[in-house]
């Protein structure tokens, strides 16, 4: 059992390798699009900084809890986009019966699938995290939290998607559903969770389960609470099963496209 996470773990991490060596063939291209990134997540800062200017506390938030908050947002969508992208598109690849290739490696074929590629602006995104926990206060203890929450945050936002994109092997037009709810992820995940009441609070922490992943971290980091650490990592792990679960369940149902694109 042991020698076989090493073996999946050697080859998804050649995988990726490979992925970011053929996106490295245009170094300008590269490098501009991680620049951009943080600098577009930057000017976001800067309307909360002009809001700050005005009034001193949003929803009991302070100006660095939002700094943090950004920086929880941006290092867990970077890392799940980055070493998961696929996990985003899985629908597609699904419904286009895509998976042919996959079927046929000696690998994991959900591990296979979704780390065949690479999102270079994601980096921009894992560098603006830091960027943020530096500037919010590091020291050994914050950045401990900070890089455990990042990557269970990404595991949680990766799980959440093949979760969803599974449904495609029994149902149409589920990649709707998935793109809605990854992009609410996205748009909630930089907001005060205390300006959110009652029902829509419930679905912060169900549906759309961007309080696991982004506002109990913020909570932590300011103030460690050891069971609320406990419950987002059991949280991860469970989302991380189910969605083993349901792919392997749907693969199943799956249909041949008779598309053979070897894959390295």
């Amino acid at each position: 059992m042991l020698t076989e996470v090493k073996k999946q773990l050697r080859v998804t991490i050649l995988t990726i390798k490979y992925a970011v060596m053929r996106e490295m063939l245009n170094k300008t291209t590269f490098f501009t699009n991680i620049i951009f990134m943080i600098l577009n997540n930057a000017s976001f800062i800067i309307q909360w900084l002009v809001i700050y200017s005005l009034k001193d506390n949003i929803g009991g938030y302070q100006l660095k809890d939002i700094i943090l908050l950004w920086g929880i947002a941006s290092s867990t969508y970077g890392i799940a986009r980055f070493f998961f992208k696929k996990a985003f598109n899985l629908s597609e690849t699904i419904i286009n019966g895509k998976l042919d290739s996959f079927l046929v490696q000696p690998k994991n074929v959900l591990i296979s699938c979704i780390t065949t590629d690479v999102e270079v602006s994601a980096i921009g995104d894992m560098i603006y995290g830091l960027i943020m926990l530096i500037i919010y206060g590091i020291n050994i203890k914050n950045f401990i939290l900070f890089t455990i929450f990042s990557i269970s945050g990404g595991f949680m936002l990766v799980s959440i998607s093949v979760i969803l994109s599974s449904l495609s092997f029994w149902f149409t037009k589920t990649d709707l559903i998935a793109d809605t709810i990854n992009s609410q992820m996205v748009n909630f995940a930089t907001y005060p969770d205390s300006i959110f009441k009652g029902i829509a609070k419930i679905i912060l922490y169900t549906i759309v389960p961007v309080g696991f992943v982004n506002y109990l971290p913020i909570h932590i980091i300011n103030e460690f609470n050891l069971k609320l650490f406990l419950m987002i990592i059991g949280v991860s792990i469970v989302l991380i099963a189910i969605a083993f679960k349901v792919f392997y369940k749907g693969l199943k149902r799956y249909s041949s496209s008779n598309l053979m694109i070897s894959k390295i």
